[in-house]
């Protein structure tokens, strides 16, 4: 009933059911995929009123999976492509004594489809895309809190005095101010990556 495509393999065809509206498939060496396409065979389409939730998962062999929805499938949108470079968690060699005792690290990646009813579907979609517009929205007010306070910080070190710089009529910051704000920039950060909210 699905199929996957990753550039440069075959097309894949191999889920399993585990439920009785679960698949799920693995998408080998998964490391530097950056896009999947999850799509309909168009042997089997869905029930009416169904339509199938796309997720995303990297295994870890110490924790339960974390599925993380991308997205969704229906029989009027028998196909969808997907970004999942990013997804994967850190989980890099580590240095140091940590090494000897490295966790496994999974190269291979999991596709979960449920079959949910249209309405379950909406609902998740509507969240999903409520969450991307939050993150945006987050970025965009940290961005513009971080380069203010840049600003103000900065320009209290503003001088004239013509001994000191090649053009008077210009004023100019020491970089050592550029240097200390953002050490004291990162420190907060650091101690609190919400601080820039208040």
């Amino acid at each position: 009933m699905f199929g996957i495509i990753v550039s440069g393999r075959m097309v894949q065809t191999n889920f399993q059911q585990i439920a009785e509206r679960q698949f799920v498939s693995v998408v080998s060496d998964a490391d530097n995929v950056n896009h999947i396409v999850i799509f309909m065979t168009g042997q089997i389409l869905f029930p009416d009123g169904f339509a199938g939730l796309i997720y995303f998962s990297w295994p870890d062999p110490d924790a339960p999976p974390n599925w993380q929805l991308l997205g969704y499938i229906s029989n009027d949108k028998p196909s969808a492509v997907f970004k999942i470079s990013g997804l994967k968690k850190k989980t890099d060699s580590q240095v140091g004594f940590l090494q000897f005792i490295q966790r496994a690290i999974s190269h291979d990646a999991q596709i979960g489809i449920s079959v949910e009813s249209v309405d379950v579907v909406q609902q998740q979609i509507t969240m999903l895309e409520a969450s991307k517009t939050n993150t945006q929205t987050q970025f965009m007010e940290f961005s513009q809190k971080m380069l203010q306070n840049f600003m103000n910080y900065a320009t209290s070190f503003i001088t004239t005095q013509a001994q000191m710089v090649p053009n008077p009529a210009e004023s100019y910051i020491p970089v050592s101010a550029v240097h200390n704000w953002y050490q004291n920039f990162e420190r907060r950060l650091a101690m609190n990556p919400y601080f820039w909210q208040s």
